[in-house]
C-alpha cells in the first residue's frame, strides 16, 4: 500500500497517527465483537450455528485482546514489536477462522456469511497496520 493511500484512509499524513488510528479502530471493532459474544453467546450461537460456549470463550479472548490493542494505540509511538504482534495475531485469526470454517464448523447460512466477512475485516486491519508501520518506520 502506498503512503498516499494510507494517508487518505486514515485522514492524516502523519504515519504515527495513521498507525494509532488503525490500531484504535481494530480495538473498537474487536471489543464490540468480543462483548457481543460474551453478552449474547446463546442467541448468536443459534443465529450463526456455533457453540455458545465457544463464542463465550472467544468473547473473553477478544475483549482482553481489544484492551491490549487499545493500550498500544494509546501510546504516542506504538512500539514496532507490539504492532507486529497485533498484525501476526490478526493474520492467525484470519487463517484460523477460514480453516475452522473449512474443517470442523457447521454454521448456518448467517454463519457462512459472518465468518468470512469478519476474517476479511481482520485481514484488512492487518494489512493497514502493517503498511502504516512500514510508513512510520521510513518517516
Amino acid at each position: 500500500m502506498s503512503q498516499a493511500l494510507i494517508a487518505g484512509i486514515s485522514r492524516t499524513t502523519r504515519p504515527q497517527s495513521a498507525l494509532r488510528r488503525f490500531l484504535a479502530l481494530d480495538a473498537v471493532v474487536t471489543a464490540g465483537n468480543g462483548l457481543a459474544y460474551l453478552l449474547a453467546s446463546d442467541a448468536l450461537g443459534d443465529l450463526l450455528g456455533l457453540d455458545a460456549g465457544m463464542l463465550f470463550d472467544l468473547g473473553l479472548f477478544l475483549t482482553a485482546y481489544a484492551i491490549g490493542v487499545g493500550l498500544l494505540a494509546a501510546r504516542p509511538q506504538p512500539p514496532a514489536r507490539g504492532v507486529k504482534a497485533v498484525v501476526d495475531c490478526n493474520i492467525l485469526w484470519t487463517l484460523g477462522s477460514l480453516l475452522a470454517l473449512a474443517g470442523w464448523l457447521e454454521p448456518t447460512t448467517a454463519g457462512l456469511l459472518w465468518i468470512p466477512t469478519q476474517a476479511a475485516t481482520v485481514a484488512g486491519f492487518a494489512a493497514l497496520q502493517w503498511a502504516a508501520l512500514r510508513a512510520a518506520r521510513t518517516a
